[in-house]
């Protein structure tokens, strides 16, 4: 089934490492334009070079923003309608998780970074794509939540609120922007990335064990479903979130 990416300009926050990057290659690989964004751009210059080496002919752009920041963030949206002419895709993925522990506990610091990175930069970013073309052309957007959102869990309370909440975002907007704007969502399991090292690297054999597919995610799982949504063979779908955890959510029902 085709996609119908080729030609098309994705715009991915949290590009750097991990589920952004992958996504960012896995869009590529279908013939979009993308634009690599996180914080540091010698990061970013490091994967659009092995962007170009994957997919010669590829149009890429490294462009460094904090997701959290206005000015930054706009910056970037300008750099991407400067270079490719407009925005198609969106891939909301930039996320963080600065404390562990009981969530009565949290700092208000902490909290409202979480709350800024994982919740209020969706709001930004989607402002800002549709300024920059969506509103007129239509696009797709893709926002990365987690399976700690629809659930409850010992450690990370906070930042499971927050991903809870873009899966509202998610289809609020959807509503909001329908017909010419889909907005969909995935909730991934615990994926290898940096970000989950904690939950997964002391004991992922153990885990492994009690998923029903054996298995931990990898970045690259989550990307094949950020291309379904984000391409034609999706195009009756929006405001919906697809869960992706190699089914850990069914677990206590075949135990």
């Amino acid at each position: 089934m085709r996609t119908g990416l080729e030609g098309k300009t994705a715009v991915v926050t949290g590009a750097s490492r991990g589920i952004g990057k992958a996504i960012a290659f896995a869009l590529a690989a279908e013939g979009a334009n993308v634009v690599l964004s996180s914080r540091k751009q010698e990061s970013l210059d490091e994967v659009a070079k092995e962007l170009r080496e994957a997919h010669p002919g590829a149009g890429v752009l490294p462009k460094a923003a904090h997701v959290g920041d206005a000015e930054s963030a706009a910056a970037c949206m300008d750099a991407a309608v400067a270079e490719f002419g407009g925005i198609d895709i969106l891939v909301n993925n930039a996320g963080t998780n600065p404390y562990y522990g009981p969530m009565a506990d949290i700092e208000p610091a902490a909290a409202a970074k979480t709350v800024e990175v994982n919740q209020f930069a969706v709001v930004q970013w989607t402002k800002l794509a549709l300024e920059a073309s969506m509103a007129e052309r239509g696009g797709a957007i893709v926002n990365i939540a987690s399976i700690g959102g629809m659930t409850t869990e010992h450690g990370i309370g906070y930042y499971n609120a927050t991903k809870a909440a873009v899966i509202h975002l998610t289809r609020q907007f959807a509503m909001e922007l329908a017909p010419k704007v889909r907005v969909n969502c995935i909730a991934p399991g615990l994926v290898k990335t940096h970000l989950a090292r904690a939950l997964w690297e002391p004991n992922e054999a153990e885990i492994s064990k009690r998923m029903p597919l054996g298995r931990l995610g990898e970045p690259e799982d989550i990307a094949s479903a950020a291309v379904f949504l984000a391409g034609d063979t999706s195009s009756w779908m929006t405001g919906q979130t697809l869960v992706v955890d190699g089914g850990s959510t069914i677990r206590a029902s075949i135990a």
